[in-house]
């Protein structure tokens, strides 16, 4: 093999850093870009944020006429003694002459509210019973056991298990038995709010009926109902009416006193906060045309400081120089890729307006079909860059507020030979179970049926898997007999 030196051309995509800060600023959430704004804020001092009631005045105006003075002291052979001051003793520090003096820092009262979780809210009240130490024990072993909804969420066993572990390492020489923690047991399920640490649902209804006066009308036919939990569940009206001896009218009054109990009462304890979507695109019918325009409120305005901008000298290439020159650079790059995002944004979003018009006119039942590839094309972007655009990005529209994802959808064949949005078809099954007869729901063969008379092509399973999407129970679930 002959070794030999040559030239060779060939072209190479590589990423630049301001490339790479563009795509990843492309696909923050607008909470997650505010963020990554402020620490550049922070660690960028060429960089600052416009206000809208900053003055008008720059930086270096106020420079030559507040700070000349104080320059032309700094700069002289000898400081004087006393320099200006423009905060006095007193300002900051308050006087106390002796201990018994009205304290420095005003005393107010404590008005935050402190949600207790469902735990903290049971043990509370097991502090208040006369328990002994043993007791106060295997409360706390069966608090610490309760799930989210407030179900016992382990075994008897377990709990006695832990019990005796804890005793044998306080070194306590007793033995708790099985009979002692169903005694605490039946006390904290008497507890508020009733019902809480019980083993199953037909449990905590029932210590939830056991609560209610005697003479609640249809009490005790509800209990009755509980025996049979498995058929109620399964909503087996008619082997209830015969397993029960019930008529219609008390079957169906026993029913409405059990919906009126809490089933989980656990869940009121629930401390997730409601999370609030801000958008991005704010959608609007003005003149009988659809206007797509940023959020004014997540549009951060950012500039050069024109302070430290005008301290940069061309020739100088000392530390400090060299220092404000690459923050400047920077600091326009940032501010670049910033734009680049907004005006990638508002592109796809008005593409995705232009496609989904009667969506935003008739509703969901309208929904055209649309895929990532469509707009890519038409906006001339990749189909990723797409993607990225679309994801954890919301438009508020006349119709609620939407993330740019849900406007694409798959399609399906219409006997026509067109084409209809599988957001289009979830909506008119939702529409067709919302009208239908309770006493005759429709199956998903019927569903499909109806479909095909408005020429969609939707075979059972798709039916059912749509469906099942929406969380809308079989045809079998949904009957009601009385």
């Amino acid at each position: 093999m002959k070794l030999s030196v040559g030239l060779k051309v060939a072209n190479n995509l590589s990423l630049t850093p301001q490339l790479q800060q563009a795509i990843r600023l492309l696909q923050l959430s607008s909470l997650e870009l505010e963020q990554e704004i402020q620490i550049q804020l922070d660690s960028n001092p060429l960089l600052e944020k416009v206000e809208e009631n900053s003055s008008t005045e720059s930086l270096s105006t106020l420079e030559s006429q507040e700070t000349g003075d104080l320059t032309t002291e700094l700069n002289a052979d000898h400081l004087p003694n006393d320099l200006p001051v423009d905060t006095e003793w007193d300002d900051i520090y308050t006087h106390q002459s002796t201990a018994l003096a009205t304290p420095e820092y005003e005393e107010r009262e404590d008005n935050r509210q402190v949600h207790l979780g469902l735990k903290e809210h049971i043990l509370e009240q097991v502090n208040l019973l006369h328990f002994s130490l043993i007791d106060k024990l295997i409360a706390y072993c069966i608090v610490d056991s309760l799930d989210d909804k407030g179900f016992l969420d382990a075994e008897l066993d377990d709990i006695l298990l832990a019990v005796n572990r804890l005793l044998q390492e306080m070194e306590n020489d007793e033995e708790v038995e099985e009979d002692e923690v169903i005694v605490v047991l039946k006390h904290i399920q008497h507890l508020d709010p009733i019902g809480v640490g019980s083993r199953n649902l037909a449990e905590c209804l029932k210590i939830q009926l056991e609560g209610l006066h005697d003479k609640v009308p249809y009490i005790s036919e509800a209990k009755s109902l509980l025996k049979y939990y498995e058929l109620l569940i399964s909503n087996d009206l008619n082997k209830l009416l015969k397993q029960t001896g019930l008529s219609k009218e008390q079957l169906k009054s026993a029913v409405d006193l059990l919906k009126t109990l809490k089933p989980y009462p656990g869940l009121e304890f629930d401390q997730q906060e409601s999370e609030y979507q801000v958008p991005d695109v704010v959608v609007a019918k003005k003149d009988q045309h659809w206007q797509v325009q940023l959020n004014p409120d997540v549009m951060p305005k950012l500039r050069i400081n024109s302070f430290y901008s005008n301290m940069i000298r061309r020739a100088d290439q000392s530390d400090d120089n060299v220092y404000l020159r690459n923050q400047m650079l920077e600091a326009k790059n940032f501010i670049k890729s910033i734009d680049e995002r907004h005006k990638t944004l508002l592109k796809v979003a008005t593409c995705i307006v232009e496609h989904q018009r009667a969506f935003l006119e008739q509703g969901a039942e309208a929904m055209k079909p649309l895929v990532l590839r469509d707009v890519a094309e038409e906006v001339e972007l990749h189909e990723s860059t797409v993607s990225r655009v679309t994801t954890n990005k919301y438009m508020l529209t006349p119709r609620g507020l939407f993330e740019l994802k849900y406007f694409f959808s798959s399609h399906v064949g219409t006997t026509t030979g067109g084409e209809a949005s599988s957001t289009a078809i979830r909506a008119m099954i939702k529409k067709l179970v919302s009208n239908e007869n309770p006493r005759k729901p429709l199956s998903d063969n019927t569903i499909a049926e109806m479909l095909k008379n408005e020429g969609i092509e939707v075979a059972r399973r798709t039916v059912a898997k749509y469906r099942e999407s929406l969380h809308i129970p079989s045809s079998s679930e949904r009957k009601v007999l009385i």
